[in-house]
This record gives structure tokens, sequence and C-alpha cells, in this order.
């Protein structure tokens, strides 16, 4: 395990517009654009994230293959924001995007946190507090 605590985390995930979550990772979440790949092999990619970060996020879209919605509203990413005066802030930018808060599948997540979820149907949590460990 102590190999992996030096390394980045890149979650993956197919769709079916990339173009259709730029403005919800980008301009709701403030992610910037890190890479991108065209027709490799049939597919088109983005990686979104935040320049230094340990971790980002990968959209394919491959010709031909429907990737289809979220099959759960419980599929989330979870961003830990502990400080009351950023939370606001990043609700109010997501807001601005156009991107309103939604009720939360698991109810733990509305008690200190706003749900959105994204074209695709995944959502993210913005989480009023600190993780425990």
């Amino acid at each position: 395990m102590t190999l992996l605590k030096s390394r980045k985390l890149r979650v993956a995930r197919p769709t079916d517009n990339l173009e259709a979550l730029l403005p919800f990772y980008c301009t709701g979440l403030g992610f910037e654009v890190l890479g991108s790949f065209r027709d490799h092999s049939g597919i088109d990619g983005i990686m979104l994230g935040h320049p230094g970060a340990p971790y980002h996020l990968e959209f394919t879209c491959t010709k031909g293959h429907e990737a289809g919605r979220s099959p759960s509203q419980d599929h989330l990413l979870v961003f830990y924001v502990p400080e009351a005066g950023l939370l606001q802030q990043a609700v109010e930018r997501m807001k601005t995007a156009g991107f309103l808060p939604v009720v939360s599948f698991n109810p733990y997540w509305d008690q200190n946190g706003y749900t959105f979820e994204d074209p695709d149907g995944y959502r993210t949590v913005l989480e009023g507090r600190a993780w425990p460990v």
C-alpha cells in the first residue's frame, strides 16, 4: 500500500456526450481540461481536474457504443469542503452554471452537503464537513 500513497488517482467513465459534461465539471465545479485525445481506436476522451491535485477525472466517448445514464442515483463523487464560506461559494458556482441541488438518494448526504446531478445522471456531493481521517 505504501506505493499507492504517492500516486495519482484517475476515475474514468464513459459518456455519450463529452461536450455536455463540460459546463457541469468545468464551469460548475471549476475543473480544468488537463488533456484530451481524439479517435484513439475510435474513442475520444478528456481529462479534467486541478493541476497538482492527486486525482483527475477521465470521460470517454466511443463511436458506435451507447454508454447510457448512471445506473442509480447513488453513484457519487464526494468532495469534502469543511470551510463554510468555500462550501457556499462552490454551491453558488454550481447554481450560476445552471445546476441546482437535488435531493440525495441517501439522506445522509443532505444533512451537511449538497448533491448535484451531471447530464449523465451521475451525482457529485459537496459535503460541508471534513473527512475524519
